[in-house]
This record gives structure tokens, sequence and C-alpha cells, in this order.
């Protein structure tokens, strides 16, 4: 039998109908014949009555009542007496009522079973209608109604199909809204940032154009322009790195690789600037550790965050790198004696574009940070910050041992 409980129910109910017919037919059948023995028997006592009247020896009569022999001659005198074909009264009545209470159960019945179709049919339709207006809804982007699924069935597993299929096309909506808001956003903080650097080669350009004859002018303003032209570069392609992070389009390649080889490599082009600026780097722990990691990826989010560090630092500052290892995870530390994070700021640092009020003497473009949380995340892993102002800053980054 179904599992589908409307199906299985009228099932039931065609069951129960059918044995309903199968018993009046019984009944029927049981009462007919009792009507019949009654006409029979007053048929023999009529006959009996008509033939004692007469004279007939009862003995006679008698054998006459229980004589299940039928004869020719028997037959042509009942033609003769115009009775062979002829139905009495009692038997007239008899047919009439058979017949009418034929038609009568045959009605009941039929009604019956036209009633419990048509409820079956509405149960069916009233689910159909929920599932159309629910289809409906999830073509108009809406998907707050929801079908039944709380019975056993077919249909019912059908339901559960489409309820699916409208959670896919609710996830996928939901993404391509997250992936058109990111998008706007993106262009709005690199239009908003690209307006400074911008408006100030404009300038450039029509002071140089102005004093064409004043070579010292010209140098001056062509560096400038340099300068400008190196920090529009640097922000496109930090945008476009994060952009690529945040869609998924970048996909970490991970090798095991000495965790002292990975650093020796992030701060290979920043060592230079830092003894330009009579600052230290300074590199100490384990030279056998290992870590599962995307080497240039990786290396891009440490060398950011030591930029970082090294802008925030002053003259004579020290920047300190060092790891661990535990049975759980290799942390990274990254160190410096600078000038530290207010604690109004510490919880935004990893924005993009957020420059504290504290900081707008500081070189950057407020990129650097959030792309390094962007590549650390994106492998699975976490960054976090420790700092106090005055005191200079901590940042770990944290990757669980792989096995």
């Amino acid at each position: 039998m179904s599992q589908d409980k409307q199906i299985r129910t009228y099932w039931i109910f065609l069951l129960i109908l059918s044995l309903l017919a199968l018993g009046t037919a019984f009944l029927c059948s049981v009462r007919l014949t009792g009507q019949i023995q009654d006409i029979y028997s007053s048929q023999n006592a009529a006959m009996a009555s008509s033939l004692l009247d007469q004279g007939v020896p009862t003995t006679v009569i008698a054998t006459a009542l229980v004589n299940t022999t039928v004869s020719e001659e028997g037959h042509a005198l009942l033609a003769m007496a115009g009775s062979a074909d002829m139905l009495t009264p009692a038997l007239l009545r008899f047919q009439y009522n058979s017949m009418a209470a034929a038609i009568l159960l045959t009605i009941l019945l039929s009604l019956l079973l036209l009633a419990g179709t048509a409820i079956f049919f509405l149960q069916r339709k009233r689910l159909y209608l929920q599932a159309e207006a629910a289809v409906s809804g999830y073509l108009d982007h809406d998907f707050s109604l929801h079908l039944p699924q709380n019975q056993e069935g077919a249909i019912f597993h059908l339901f559960a199909a489409v309820e699916q299929l409208a959670t896919t096309l609710q996830s996928k909506s939901e993404t391509e809204q997250r992936t058109k808001e990111f998008l706007k956003n993106t262009i709005s903080d690199i239009s908003h940032q690209l307006k400074t650097p911008l408006a100030a080669l404009t300038m450039y350009q029509e002071i140089i154009a102005s004093e064409p004859d004043r070579p010292d002018t010209v140098k001056v303003f062509s560096e400038k322009i340099a300068v400008s032209l190196g920090r529009m570069e640097l922000l496109i392609q930090s945008m476009l790195k994060i952009t690529r992070l945040d869609t998924g389009n970048i996909v970490f390649e991970k090798d095991c690789l000495p965790v002292a080889a990975l650093v020796s490599q992030s701060i290979r082009e920043l060592t230079t600037r830092a003894e330009h600026e009579h600052k230290q780097i300074l590199v100490d722990g384990d030279t056998g550790q290992q870590l599962i990691c995307d080497r240039d990826w990786t290396c891009e989010a440490i060398g950011n965050i030591v930029k970082n560090a090294l802008d925030h630092t002053g003259a004579g500052g020290t920047v300190k790198i060092h790891w661990e290892h535990t049975p759980a995870m290799l942390r990274l530390f990254i160190s410096d004696d600078g000038s530290g994070i207010a604690q109004e700021d510490i919880h935004h640092i990893f924005k993009r574009f957020y420059r504290s009020k504290h900081a707008l003497d500081t070189q950057g473009i407020g990129l650097g940070l959030p792309l390094a949380k962007s590549i650390i995340e994106g492998q699975g892993g976490i960054i976090s910050v420790q700092s106090n102002p005055g005191a200079g800053s901590t940042f770990t980054l944290s990757f669980l041992t792989e096995l």
C-alpha cells in the first residue's frame, strides 16, 4: 500500500466500501430467500386449501406438495390452464420491491464512492495549489513559503526536491546579491582612493607645463608624479588581490615549507628599507620547523605585516619575528616597539582603507593588513593582534598543524 497518507486513506475507503457492498449483497440475498420461501409457502397453502375444498384426499394432496418430479403432462396442464408464465400478485410485489431495493442500494453506494473520491481529489488539489503558490513565489525570489514535507509518499518526496531546489536558488540569489554589493563597494572604494592621486597628478602636470624652462621644478614634480603613480599602482594591485581572494578565485597551492625560508623571503625587500631608516629586523626561531602553506601568498601576508610594523616604528626601533610550534598549531609572532595601536582602533585595523587619526602622518593606503588577513584566513589560519599605545604591537599568525 502507498506510503502517501491521502492515497492510503483513499484505498482504505475503497476497501471499506467494497466490504459494505458485499455485506449488503449478502443480507439482501438472505432476505430475498426468506421472502421467496414465504411466497412459496403461501402458494402451497392456497393450493392445498383449494384441493381440500374439492374433496381431494389429503394423502394425494400431501404427495403432490412434496413431489419433485416434473413431467411433460404437468407442463401441458399448466399451459392449458394459462398459468405457466403468469406471475402471481405476491411474485409481482416481490419483483417490484427487489428492484427498488437494488436501485436504492446502488445509488447510495455510488454516492458514497463519488463523495469519497471527491474528497480525495479536493485534498490533492489543495496540495497542488499550495505547491503552485510556493513555486510562483520562488520565481519572484520570495522564499518565505514552504511546501509540506511532514508526510511520506511520492508527492511529498517531490515537494522535498522542490524545496531543496528552492534552497539552492535562494543561496545562489543571495550569493549574486552579495557579489553585486561587493563589486559595487569595491568600485566605490577604488574610485574614492584614486581621486587624491589623480588630482595630484593633474596639478603636477599643470605645474610642469606652466614652467617648462625650470629644470629644478620639472624634476621635483616629476618625482612627485612617480610617487603618485606608484601609489596608484600599489592601490590597484592590492585591491585586485583582495577582490580575487574574497570572490574565491585564488586556489592556494600548499607545500610543506621551512618557516625560516618563508620569513627570509618575506623580508628580503624590507631589510634595505630598515637599514636606510636606521631600524632592525630580528629573526629568531627553530630553523627545523615547517609550515604547510602557499609560499608566495604567505610571504605576501608576512611582508605586509612587517611593512606595517616598520611604518609605525621610529628610527632606532626593532621589529622581531619569531615562531613556536605546539602539537596543535604553529604560531608566528611579529612584534615591534613602535607607537602601538590605540584601543579605539584595535578592532578596525583589518578594515579596508582604515586609517587611524593617530597615524595620519605615516605612509600606507590601508590595504596591507586587510590583505594579510584575507590570505591567512583563506588558508585556514587565524590572525590576531595585541597592542598598547606607546609600547608597540604584536601580530600573531596561527596555523593548525596538518597531519
